[in-house]
């Protein structure tokens, strides 16, 4: 570098404060971070070595076309053996429309052994409409109080409305959105889960919604990844490897097929965990060796399983993810 004196310091530009590294330890500097990436991979390896106590939920979405109504499906779940239920707030409505009580409800699934780990809502919180968006604050709250009723703590936050025939959002926009949903979730006792959905014109991608994690500058700031939207939205599954395993609380667990190609994929192609070409093995061994201590939900849209007996579904669909876990540390 022309004029640079041998023993004058190296100059650091960080914003705050200015650190002063000498030639030497700049030189040294490779080999430090050489130092600290072995120590990453030996991380990764002492994570591959010891299967981690993941929870294991069902989605009801897995069993929809059965029509059994969230009273059976909390009974297959228990039965099967999952330790959690992640219902649809549309059942909770059909529930309470029948005359059912939520808090009857929540003793039951509680009685059954099973947690309320997540729930699936449709509410409109990051539209660029602001009536819209407000009323779709108000339909979070409503919806967040129904599942603090029976006892639930997380809810699912996709980009509903702005997914199809949206124009792209500023991501600083959506990430003052998601803050105001956290701020709901305040109120209510119930976090809110960014979703990635890789179909959507927003959201799609882990890159984007991880962004809307960290700029909405909130404590429970969190991503709800899943299998199928990460692979359909173009991200490549090794970003996971950036995302510390306490930002993740439920992570939708499926697999899909070699075919169709990305492009034309849709939620109907989803399969059990290990019939498809997923790299579930990567994608297990990188969130235990970022701490993810979470829920893995079997969320599937098969209409050949909709045909089937529901216990067996949900009886397979368990021991599909499981054995796919264990393969991933085995």
């Amino acid at each position: 570098m022309g004029g640079a004196h041998p023993t004058r310091p190296f100059i650091a530009l960080n914003r705050r404060p200015v650190v002063t590294v000498s030639r030497r330890e700049f030189i040294a500097a490779p080999i430090v971070a050489g130092a600290v990436a072995a120590t990453g991979s030996t991380l990764a390896a002492e994570a591959k070595s010891k299967q981690p106590d993941f929870r294991y939920c069902l989605n009801t979405s897995t069993i929809r076309g059965q029509n059994l109504g969230i009273v059976k499906e909390v009974e297959l779940a228990a039965r099967a053996g999952y330790d959690g239920i992640e219902p649809w707030i549309r059942e909770l409505e059909a529930y309470v429309k029948d005359g059912g009580n939520l808090k009857d409800l929540g003793k039951r699934i509680a009685d059954h052994g099973l947690r309320v780990e997540s729930a699936i809502g449709f509410a409109n919180w990051i539209v660029d409409d602001d009536a819209k968006r407000a009323e779709g604050l108000e339909v979070a709250k409503r919806d967040m109080d129904m599942l603090k009723t029976i006892g639930g703590t997380h809810i699912a936050a996709p980009p509903v409305g702005a997914h199809r025939g949206s124009p792209k959002l500023d991501l600083f926009k959506v990430a003052e959105r998601y803050r105001a949903l956290l701020e709901v979730g305040d109120q209510t006792g119930v976090i809110p889960q960014a979703e990635v959905w890789g179909f959507s014109d927003n959201l799609s991608r882990l890159g984007e919604t991880m962004f809307a994690v960290i700029e909405a500058g909130h404590k429970d700031a969190c991503i709800l990844p899943d299998v199928y939207h990460i692979y359909k939205g173009g991200s490549d599954f090794a970003g996971m490897a950036a995302i510390a395993g306490s930002k993740i609380h439920c992570f939708h667990v499926n697999d899909y097929p070699a075919d169709p190609p990305r492009d034309t994929i849709s939620d109907k192609d989803r399969v059990y965990p290990g019939d498809g070409v997923a790299p579930l093995n990567d994608i297990f061994q990188m969130i235990a060796a970022n701490g993810f201590a979470g829920v893995l939900s079997l969320e599937l849209f098969n209409p050949g399983y909709w045909e089937q007996d529901a216990e067996q579904v949900v009886t397979t669909g368990l021991a599909k993810t499981k054995e796919a876990v264990a393969k991933a540390f085995s």
